[in-house]
């Protein structure tokens, strides 16, 4: 028997509620009259299929994904006219809809279906009329690679290898875009000299939200900050935090992979998961972005500084990380130099890690001050203010790694640039 609530506008509801008492092996246990109601429902496990409209008020991403953390699957009901209405279930991730003139057989087999599947996926004619699930193909792996850029706490240079990182693509041809996770402290737009008074990343979360957010539309909020580099700029003040929920993330990485051919993701450093464990209920977690950003990671590069505070914070930073659903990590030690690591740094740092952290192959960046402090102080990427640094070899050949379409990248100076608003 498959266990229902309904959470429906009264246009449709007295109808629909008919057609399910007349569906076999189906029982409708409530009918919610709103969303929070919906939600205590699904928590207590009463249901395991839930049927929503479109225009129920606050219905969003969040609510949905909160709804699965219980195992409930979540069909939709539309009219048939109503396109926007499907199209905004659809963009949520409601892929099964269902119409008010549906027979009490194909809502049997719909709900049914949804019932015994792992993911609220549709149904085919043929599964709605025998009541079958029907097996989806296996859709292609998504070219597009996220690579994400995360270190501890201490300012290892997190956002200095991101923005370099996305530059290096871009500047080998790649079109690229750099998303601004870090929910402690977003700087990106502030190193490429970016106008961030309307934050990229929270405008595409908050239509996310409300299942307005399509490939088309996230390319609006990532405008070209160099030729074949888009950016998405993060919160320009840390208090908007909650602006960026797990379920609009990764809804936003996923649309992402279709504006560009690589993405690269600067987070923040936090990793914990405490601040949940001091409500009652589901609640806003600060370092739910980076998280999920992890989660959806197809490469991951781990930035720590060279001195003996920032390798300790490095190696207990891979030992978290090692717990972490996230991909094997490329270890970069950034601002390598004598006076901090001893006269032979590379040799101490090597032998530090490898014994410590049991890292084998560890990337080092070389300590390069003048040229960063020009690039910040110009607003503009290393890449167009020196070219030549050897800082800017090492990420190019860390680039060459992470994405064979870069080697063999052709070196540009300052000109084939062009100017961007400051801030």
């Amino acid at each position: 028997m498959t266990t229902v609530v309904t959470a429906l506008t009264h246009r449709h509801e007295a109808r629909f509620v008919e057609v399910v008492g007349a569906a076999a092996e189906v029982t409708l246990v409530r009918r919610c009259a709103d969303l929070p109601e919906l939600l205590s429902t699904g928590a207590a496990g009463v249901a395991r299929v839930a049927v929503v409209s479109p225009d129920l008020r606050g219905l969003d991403r969040d609510a949905l994904r909160h709804l699965a953390g219980h195992g409930v699957r979540v069909a939709g009901l539309a009219a048939p006219e109503d396109e926007d209405g499907e199209r905004r279930l659809r963009q949520l991730g409601v892929a099964s809809v269902l119409h008010p003139d549906d027979d009490a057989a194909t809502v049997a087999a719909v709900l049914g279906g949804l019932a015994e599947a792992t993911t609220s996926r549709p149904l085919g004619p043929a599964a709605a009329s025998t009541g079958e699930v029907e097996e989806e193909p296996e859709a292609p792996r998504a070219p597009t690679p996220v690579t994400v850029v995360w270190g501890p706490t201490g300012a290892p240079g997190r956002t200095t290898v991101a923005v370099t990182l996305a530059a290096t693509l871009a500047r080998a041809g790649i079109r690229t875009l750099l998303v601004d996770l870090d929910t402690w402290g977003a700087s990106v737009a502030q190193l490429l000299g970016l106008v961030d008074e309307a934050p990229g990343v929270a405008a595409a979360a908050r239509a996310s939200e409300q299942g307005l957010l399509d490939v088309p539309g996230l390319a609006r909020l990532a405008p070209e900050a160099l030729p074949r580099l888009r950016v998405l700029t993060g919160l320009p003040r840390a208090d908007r935090w909650p602006e960026l929920r797990p379920a609009a993330v990764e809804d936003v990485l996923r649309l992402a992979r279709g504006i560009v051919d690589h993405v690269v993701v600067d987070t923040g450093f936090a990793l914990e998961e405490d601040e949940e464990l001091s409500y009652d209920t589901a609640a806003p977690r600060r370092n739910a972005a980076t998280l999920t950003a992890l989660e959806a990671a197809d490469r991951l590069v781990v930035v720590g500084a060279a001195d003996p505070v920032g390798l300790q914070r490095l190696v207990r930073g891979v030992q978290d990380l090692a717990v972490r659903p996230a991909p094997p990590p490329t270890v970069l030690v950034n601002k390598v130099r004598a006076s901090a690591a001893g006269p032979r740094p590379e040799r101490t740092i090597r032998e530090v890690l490898g014994r410590f952290a049991g890292l084998e192959e560890v990337r080092l960046l070389p300590w390069a001050p003048e040229d960063c402090d020009e690039a910040v102080l110009t607003g503009r990427a290393l890449t167009e203010v020196r070219p030549r640094s050897p800082l800017l070899t090492q990420v190019a050949a860390l680039a060459a790694d992470l994405d064979e379409r870069c080697v063999g990248a052709p070196t540009a100076g300052r000109h084939g640039t062009r100017r961007r608003a400051r801030v």
